[in-house]
């Protein structure tokens, strides 16, 4: 299936089987009963999958859920791995780029995209094991990596350089360069509330308190979309990487099909068997501050989102109320309240460079829907 349409409950055909074939194979059968029909065992299945990747666990199968489910079927020496644009991809990725962080050699976040702190790792990995340092990931070099990874888990490269990030981290917001990435746009508005206000409308209203509250502080903030500009998760990373910017703050609201689903969740990257520590700290911290606000505590989870993954600084991705919920998205109207939102989420991001010590008790609770 080389373009990917939005495929849900219902749905039949060459494509559905597609994904039903994909599933069988890692490990999520679906009953023949329903071949090629996308029915309540296929919606399961997606969403089982969906929950063990960390994806927006909805039974839908989007562009992004497609995009695992392609990057979940590759293993390591299926095909031939090497620096190339568009970055290779994969699960295959992700484990290589874990024992090159193993053994010492610093491939960066294990985040299954082959870029290029990944081909500075393998360079240097064949260079120290005496093999042509060309980063080409093929036979030769993948049976040198099995044989010198080390047996059983342990804190690899990344986790250390991330750690060590952690510890150098300016003690003063003053100057610090913070991208605010507003969800959503004119394409896409996302769900409106039962009151008319969108998902979209809100998020650069409240992006907008949130840049000017970090000014005031003496933060030099960036918003990664205007109100008329549409980009997508892929293009809003690219420029949060050029700018060079050492946090990442994503707005967004909650939304749920039960409008009584109250309360406040942030999310940070993680993957199965990683996550980032900066992330999660932040996130906790936001948390933490939201709850000081009034905000029902549903917790900082990992999720792998795009504008989490594919940034390369601490993220978060931040759902402050349910838009879905009338009380809560009165409040979201209220630029009074708008604007303590915005205050409690710089004081987190104030007490985040400061070295503050997030709580773990902020890290449980139910995860939002989005």
């Amino acid at each position: 299936m080389l373009v990917m349409e939005t495929l849900a409950r219902g749905a039949r055909g060459e494509a559905v089987l597609d994904i039903q074939t994909r599933l069988g194979s890692l490990g999520y059968p679906i009953d023949p009963s329903e071949h090629a029909w996308f029915g309540e065992a296929t919606e399961r299945a997606v969403r089982r999958f969906q929950e063990r990747r960390h994806l927006i666990v909805n039974g839908v199968v989007d562009e992004h859920t497609w995009g695992e489910l392609v990057e979940a079927g590759y293993s390591v020496g299926d095909r031939i791995l090497y620096l190339r644009y568009p970055y290779f991809r994969g699960d295959d990725v992700r484990d290589i780029q874990a024992s090159l962080n193993l053994l010492g050699f610093d491939a960066g976040r294990e985040d299954g995209i082959f870029g290029e702190r990944t081909d500075r790792a393998v360079h240097e990995f064949q260079r120290n094991v005496g093999l042509p340092p060309d980063g080409i990931v093929g036979v030769t070099t993948v049976e040198a990596l099995s044989r010198l990874r080390p047996v059983g888990p342990g804190p690899g490269r990344a986790e250390v350089r991330e750690a060590e990030a952690l510890r150098r981290l300016s003690a003063s917001i003053r100057g610090a360069r913070i991208a605010i990435d507003p969800g959503h746009g004119p394409g896409d508005a996302g769900t409106a509330g039962p009151g008319g206000l969108s998902e979209a409308d809100l998020s650069i209203l409240l992006s907008e308190a949130v840049s000017g509250e970090l000014g005031r502080r003496g933060a030099v903030p960036f918003l990664l979309r205007g109100a008329d500009e549409d980009p997508s998760a892929g293009e809003r990373a690219a420029r949060a990487n050029q700018l060079g910017v050492e946090v990442l703050i994503a707005i967004h609201a909650g939304t749920d099909d039960d409008p009584a689903t109250s309360g406040a969740s942030s999310f940070y990257f993680g993957r199965e068997g990683w996550h980032s520590q900066a992330g999660r700290r932040l996130a906790e911290l936001i948390q933490q501050e939201l709850a000081r606000e009034g905000r029902p505590d549903r917790g900082a989870h990992p999720k792998s989102l795009s504008i989490l993954r594919e940034t390369q600084m601490p993220a978060v991705h931040v759902e402050p109320c349910f838009i879905t919920n009338p009380e809560e998205e009165r409040l979201l109207a209220d630029g009074s309240f708008r604007q303590r939102i915005a205050a409690a989420l710089a004081t987190a991001v104030e007490r985040f460079f400061a070295g503050a010590p997030a709580v773990e008790a902020s890290a449980s609770g139910p995860a939002g829907t989005r």
